[in-house]
Parts: C-alpha cells; sequence; structure tokens
C-alpha cells in the first residue's frame, strides 16, 4: 500500500514539472516538436533540466522504452448466425459439433481441458436461453461432450424459430488425484452425467439430484440440489451416523408402546385414510393396507412451524395400536388425515 501511495506521488510531481516545462517553452516561442528538437540538448538541460532532456531525446528519436508484453485474455467461445431461421435441431447439431471440434484443438494446444460449457440460444424474439453443463471430470473427448449437448437437445423446445447459437468453454488444468487405500472414484463419470442429463430431460431439473433436509422441523421437508461427486469422510463425526430421534416430546419417547425400539416403514406418499374417532380420540382407523379397530393409543403429538410466513403448518401425530397388533403412526393436519407407516 505505502509503495503504491509513493509511486503515484512520484507520477504526479513529474507530470507537474512536465507541464511547466511546457509553459517555459511556449514562453519561449517553442510550439511544435520540430521546434523543441532543433533546440541545443545541453544548453536546454542545463536551464530546463533532465526531464527537458529526456522531452528533446523523444523529439529526436534518440529514446528507448521497454514494451511490456501483455497476454490477453483467452476467450474460448464459438458463435454462429443463420442465415435463415432453423426449427429442427439437427442444423444446431451440426453448428455445435463443429464448435466442440474447434474449442478442443484450442485447448489441447495449450494443455488444458474442458471443466464447464454454456450453451446460448438465440431466437427471433430476441430472447437468449443459457444453459450450463457441468462435465464431471473434465475432458476435451468431442464425443462425450457432444452426447452430453445432444441429449439435453432430445427434449428442447421451443415457441420461436432459433437465428443464432454460441458456445463457450471453461479451461482448466487436468485433474491428478491421489486417492487413499479405501477411496474410488466413479467408473465412468461421463457415463453417469449422460444419464443425469436424460433424467433431468424426463423428469425436470427439480426432481433429479440430491435431496437435502431443510432447516425446518416439518416432517419430510426436503429440497432437491444438482447432483455432484465428492467423497466424504466420516471422521468429522468420529464415523457414527447424524440420524436423530427428531423433536419429539419426551411422553413419546417414554411410551409403553415401545416404538423407539422399533424401524418405521414408512409410506412415501402417506397413504390417504379415515379416521372415525370416539370422544374425540381415534377409535378406528381405515386405510389401503391398514385397517381395523383401535385398542392402545398415544397421542396428540402436536407440531407447528413458520406460523410468521404463507408457509405456516400444523400437524398433530398419533401412535396407534390395531386390535391385530400392528402399531401404526398417523396425523391429522387441516382435517385431513393420513397414514405416515407401520412400526415393524
Amino acid at each position: 500500500m505505502e509503495r503504491s501511495d509513493s509511486s503515484n506521488s512520484a507520477t504526479k510531481t513529474r507530470q507537474s514539472e512536465i507541464r511547466q516545462i511546457l509553459a517555459i517553452l511556449h514562453k519561449w516561442g517553442i510550439h511544435t516538436i520540430g521546434q523543441l528538437a532543433a533546440l541545443d540538448k545541453q544548453q536546454l538541460g542545463a536551464r530546463l533540466g533532465p526531464e527537458a532532456i529526456r522531452m528533446w531525446e523523444r523529439a529526436n528519436g534518440q529514446s528507448s522504452r521497454v514494451i511490456k508484453l501483455i497476454r490477453p485474455p483467452e476467450s474460448f467461445e464459438e458463435s454462429f448466425e443463420f442465415e435463415n431461421e432453423i426449427e429442427t435441431a439437427e442444423p444446431l447439431l451440426f453448428m455445435l459439433r463443429r464448435f466442440l471440434e474447434q474449442l478442443a484443438i484450442r485447448l489441447s494446444g495449450i494443455y488444458l481441458v474442458a471443466k464447464e460449457l454454456t450453451l446460448r440460444i438465440t431466437f427471433t424474439d430476441k430472447q437468449i436461453y443459457e444453459r450450463i453443463f457441468k462435465i464431471p471430470q473434465p475432458t476435451n473427448n468431442v464425443d462425450l461432450l457432444f452426447r452430453m449437448l445432444h441429449t439435453h437437445l432430445e427434449n428442447f423446445k421451443s415457441e420461436y424459430p432459433i437465428v443464432g447459437v454460441a458456445l463457450s468453454a471453461q479451461p482448466i488444468r487436468p485433474a491428478r488425484e491421489q486417492f487413499g487405500l479405501f477411496e474410488t472414484t466413479l467408473r465412468n463419470p461421463h457415463q453417469l452425467s449422460e444419464t443425469l442429463a436424460r433424467l433431468t430431460a424426463l423428469l425436470g431439473a427439480d426432481r433429479v439430484g440430491t435431496p437435502v433436509l431443510e432447516e425446518t422441523h416439518r416432517p419430510d421437508a426436503f429440497r432437491i440440489e444438482a447432483f455432484s461427486w465428492a467423497l466424504t469422510s466420516a471422521a468429522g463425526n468420529g464415523g457414527r451416523s447424524s440420524a436423530t430421534l427428531g423433536p419429539y416430546p419426551e411422553a413419546r419417547r417414554s411410551s409403553p408402546l415401545h416404538i423407539l425400539r422399533s424401524v418405521l416403514r414408512r409410506f412415501r406418499p402417506a397413504i390417504s385414510g379415515s379416521v372415525l374417532l370416539g370422544e374425540d380420540r381415534p377409535s378406528h382407523v381405515r386405510g389401503a393396507d391398514v385397517r381395523g379397530k383401535i385398542v392402545d393409543q398415544r397421542g396428540p403429538y402436536l407440531f407447528s412451524g413458520n406460523w410468521w410466513d404463507e408457509k405456516s403448518w400444523v400437524r398433530a401425530e398419533w401412535d396407534l395400536q390395531l386390535e391385530a397388533g400392528e402399531l401404526v403412526l398417523t396425523h391429522e393436519s387441516q382435517g385431513t388425515w393420513k397414514l405416515d407407516g407401520i412400526y415393524d
């Protein structure tokens, strides 16, 4: 920081000195470079100093300055504007294949590989569709990259014809990783990526990925995030599972139904059912696969959350023992009963 301040101060001082010299030269009647070059070098330096000598040398072509080479930033992008509007995928795939071949040659020439592709499609209404493709294992293999694009475009639909296409690659150095004795990598990362792309095209991006629990106590609340292959170590928690019993009250944990020593076989999704109430307590339950008279019960266990916004929820859970011996988990929310599972 101090070096930068001192450099700026020196530059300002030199500029001020040059302005003073130019003002003096103008008073002498020196207004052109030729007039400055015609002056005597020694007498000019004796009167105006070394900065005037440097100006005289530049005017006479006697000064030399080292050229600082600045490498322009590499841009790995190919684009094309179609002369006529296209409505089929064949011309688009043809151009993308050419783009990939050119990008692969340029990347291989400087020993880099592509870690990410960005596809941009321009339509007649000036709208631009953009899609980023994460490559699980960076590569310059044209066939693998083309299959990734082709799989995505198989189910791609647009309301307007296409007038332009562009493809850019994000470069990276080839990865070299040494795994531990019990660590491994994917056998074929590109095949996994292609499979995920096909599933995404068939089911939608919001239905393919890794489920991540939401920051809430609401049962089964999760979101889908894009899948990424990464090795995780259990050393952070001592190799123990991070699963917990959940936000159950103490009364439920000490329930004589012994449900905590059983495994809950959940129904995905929960089964709609009907529960007959007797004196405001369940007396009979009926569902698709579960039905019978209730001989023992614990509950209700009340849960609620997000009371401060439109996502508020409230539910009452019951542990029910049927006459045939089954232990059933059920809940009631907004007047609707659902069967969540059976304790094995």
